[in-house]
This record gives C-alpha cells, structure tokens and sequence, in this order.
C-alpha cells in the first residue's frame, strides 16, 4: 500500500528505514541549562519506539546567548547529554537522528530586537565558526547528520530575506548578498564534519510577509544550497516577526500573524498547503540534473496523503510535526497495516498556543496531565455504554451533538466525529475530542447532515460507529423584530432629540 513512504531512502551515509521525517519541533521541555533531562529523552525515544525515519531534534543554539528552555550545543559541556540522546534513540528502533543547530539575536519584553544590521563584519565570522564548532560536536556525539536552522524569524533566515536591510555584500541588494553568510557557513560545516557526514538545511519556501521572498526565489535558494553539497532540502513557510503581534510586557513571539498560520496551518486550512514550495523547489533542482532530497511540510495528516505526493514527485521525504506528536506510531502502524488505528491530529493548534506561552509542548487530544503520548499494545476496542449513545440538538443556528461515554479495558482516548452532507453515501472524519459535546460551527442552512462517533483508546483502537443521527438547520432566517418606537417626554422638544 505505501510502495513509497515505507522503502529505505539513502541520503550520505545514513539510510532511512522510510521517508517519513519528524522537523524540529520545539517543546519547552528542556532547562534554562540548556542539558539534556529525561523529559527530552523520553520524548525523542518515544518517536524512535514509534520508527519514525528521521528525527530532527529541536533547534539547539550554537551560541551561548539566553533564551529560556532551550537546548545547547555550544560547548564541549553539553556533549555527554547529546551523546546518551542519540545513544537511547540509536538503541529504539532503526530511527535515524540529527540535531538542527540555529543561531539567534536578541530579543526584549518591551518589543525590542537585534537586527542583523546590527551585527559586526566580526560577530559575522564568529557565528560561522560556531556553525561549524556545533555541527562537529553533533558527529562526535554519535548523531547521524546535522540540520542547519535557516527558517522563520532567526539570524540567518534574517540574511536571506528579501527584507535584509544590510548595506554591505551580506545585504539585499541581491540574492547573491543575502546567500553569501549561509554558504559560509555551509562550507566551514562541511570542513567540520567531512564529506561523509549528512548536512541538511531547513530554510523558508515562503516568507508570507509583505514584501517578503516567495518560491520564485527560495527554488533558486535550494538549487545555490544543492549545487554547494547540502545533502537534503527541508522547506517550511513564514514564523516572522515582521507580521507578529505584541503582547505588553512579553517578548514577541514571530508565529502570531498571517505568517506564523502559513508555518503550521490550522485545521482550517487545506491539507498539503504548503506543498506547492517543495515541488517548485524539486522541480528546479531536477531540471538542474540534481538529485538532491526535498523534505515537504505543512499539515500533511496521513501516511495515505504522504504516499499520494511521493508518487505524483512533488517531494522525496515527507515531514510531519504534528501529525507524529498526536501519534508517534504512526510509522509503524502504517508499516504493520494498522493505518486505521492511528490517532488523527486535527491541526487545532493547542500545541503552538502552548509554546505561545511558554508552557511545555504536548498534544490536546493525549490523556489530560500526561508528558509524553501514550503507548499501548492493548487489541481490545472500546465498547459503547449504551445502545444508542449518540443524540443531535439544533438551536440558535447551530448543530450540537452530545454522546454518551465509551468504556475500555484500558483506557478511552477519544472521540472521532465522522458526517456525511449527501444523505449518508459517504462519510469523512470531521474532528476529534476527549470530552463528550461537539458543535457543527460549519454546518450550512439548507443542508441536511448525518453523524455518527466512534471511540478510540490508547492504542487508537476503534469502536464501531455510534448509532447516525440526522440533522439540518432550517433556510429561513427569522428577522429580528422590529424596535418599539421610544415615547418621547412631553417637555422635549423635536430640536432636542
């Protein structure tokens, strides 16, 4: 079934066990430290029990500047945690691991940012070589490659902007200024690393801001990048802060405005809609005579959806974030033919709104409290308490289902919502909830809608479908009535009122 998706896939001297990629995601699991702690392990291991193909583990700095919970790979302190990570992952499963090394600039609660016109002709030369200091700790620490941040609202992708205010040959004057530190850098990496050593980059197909770069340019970005000996290609999309909005008194977070709903698109959002950057991106590396791997990003659900695009070649890899944080089996259950026990994220972003303030990363629909996504081998499905759970309520414009609750030998998970809009022929997945109450806020007046549930437990298990229940909200809208005419007192005159 997944002829693609599920078959090694060589890039350096590391081999894929399949071409599903977890990006760096942050989790705020980490210490101010910057070590490695057994929540970042637990975390990383879980998406090697799962086999995933690449784990990408969150951004880590080069430098030695604050910025809160995040990962170090700055200095030579920091190696014995890296090394027990890619060790434990190693020892999981078949899961290939890499560090993506970022650098940053400052940033105040008062709204306040460095920019990189700020930076010194020296300050430039000192982040080359802590690129490349970086990038060989990771091979010394037993990691498989390393990934280059180049994305979103960070230092270098602040030097490939179309944005890029320098005046001197790291400035915008042209693609070629704004390329020039990053294949700088590109190059004292490999001197680092060694040509045997994966290096891959992950950089913008879009920058989604006004005035910003789109894949007219970024195709051109990954054909410099390829012909320069990057070894994979991974495109996201927007996280500026040229679109943020300030919070008072906290620093500003770059995934608030337009730009940061075009790096992780909401359930609102088509699937796939940033798959246009990686084939145009493909395409030029290919009518180049140049094979390089380009990674796809963006609300890709599916390992069904991931195999469409590998066959249609509009990417080589397929990366996806969120869809691995609400089920890090998702390899495998694909692998074992199990594709319908996987636990389907709805993209309703609970995630990024927890990063937004600053509290540790997990997934809405994993059971409440819980760290790390749950784990279970359990074969047994959840089984309905009643005969027919599931009931409809249409008022104020509205359709509102209520259910009553499953049982399980363990433990149940959720709730799937599946609907049909043409009298029952076909039904599609809608949403996912943990709690027993959901409102059709996209129902259309005039249409008649069928639902049914069905529970899932830990091991995304299913129940059989609930009893189908029929809806539809009725054409005619009353007109509010009209407003009483307001007694005038008798001592007003008409000038006055």
């Amino acid at each position: 079934m997944f002829e693609k998706l599920l078959t090694p896939f060589p890039i350096n001297s590391m081999t894929l066990a399949n071409r599903l990629v977890l990006p760096a995601m942050v989790t705020r699991l980490s210490g101010e430290d910057g070590f490695v702690n057994q929540d970042i392990t637990d975390r990383y291991v879980r998406f090697a029990k799962g086999e995933v193909g690449l784990i990408v583990v969150e951004a880590m700095a080069v430098h030695q500047a604050k910025s809160g919970p995040l990962l170090r790979i700055s200095s030579d302190e920091f190696k014995p945690g890296l090394t027990d990570l890619a060790s434990k992952v190693h020892d999981t499963s078949n899961s290939k691991v890499v560090p993506q090394i970022i650098h940053f600039l400052k940033i105040a609660r008062n709204g306040w940012r460095q920019k990189i016109e700020d930076l010194s002709i020296a300050d430039i030369q000192a982040i080359i070589e802590q690129y490349g200091q970086a990038a060989l700790r990771a091979r010394e620490c037993g990691f498989d490659g390393v990934e280059m941040h180049m994305a979103h609202a960070y230092t270098l992708s602040s030097f490939l902007s179309k944005k890029n205010k320098r005046p001197d040959i790291y400035g915008g004057k042209s693609l070629d200024n704004r390329m020039r530190l990053p294949l700088q850098i590109l190059k004292r990496v490999r001197e680092m690393v060694g040509d045997d050593f994966a290096v891959g980059v992950r950089f913008l197909g879009e920058e989604c801001i006004k005035g910003g770069y789109t894949t007219e340019e970024s195709a051109t970005i990954a054909l410099r990048m390829a012909q320069s000996g990057i070894d994979y290609i991974s495109l996201s999309a927007g996280g500026k802060f040229e679109d943020a909005v300030h919070k008072e008194g906290e620093v500003l977070y770059p995934y608030t405005g337009y730009s940061g709903d075009r790096c992780m698109p909401p359930m609102d959002y088509p699937d796939g809609y940033n798959l246009h950057m990686a084939e145009a991106a493909r395409r030029m590396l290919r009518r180049h005579g140049l094979t390089t791997p380009v990674v796809a990003t963006g609300k890709i659900p599916s390992p069904e959806f991931a195999e469409e695009i590998l066959q249609d070649d509009r990417a080589d890899l397929i990366g996806m974030a969120r869809a691995l944080l609400a089920d890090p089996d998702l390899p495998r259950k694909a692998r074992m033919g199990e594709s319908e026990k996987i636990v389907k994220c709805i993209y309703w972003n609970i995630c990024k709104a927890l990063d937004e303030n600053f509290h540790k990363v997990v997934c809405g629909l994993w059971p409440k409290d819980e760290v790390q996504a749950p784990y279970s081998e359990d074969q047994e499905a959840p089984v309905w308490s009643a005969e027919q759970p599931l009931s409809v309520l249409v008022r104020s414009g509205n359709i509102r289902l209520s259910w009553k609750l499953a049982t399980d030998n363990e433990a149940v998970m959720g709730y799937e919502v599946w609907r049909s809009d043409d009298g029952g022929k076909t039904f599609a997945h809608v949403y996912s909830i943990t709690t027993s109450m959901w409102t059709d806020h996209l129902a259309a007046a005039g249409n008649a809608y069928q639902y049914y549930i069905r529970a899932y437990d830990l091991a995304g298990n299913r129940s059989v479908p609930s009893n189908i229940v029929d809806a539809e909200l009725p054409l005619e809208v009353a007109l509010p009535p009209e407003p009483k005419a307001i007694a005038r007192p008798s001592f007003m005159k008409p000038s006055m009122v």
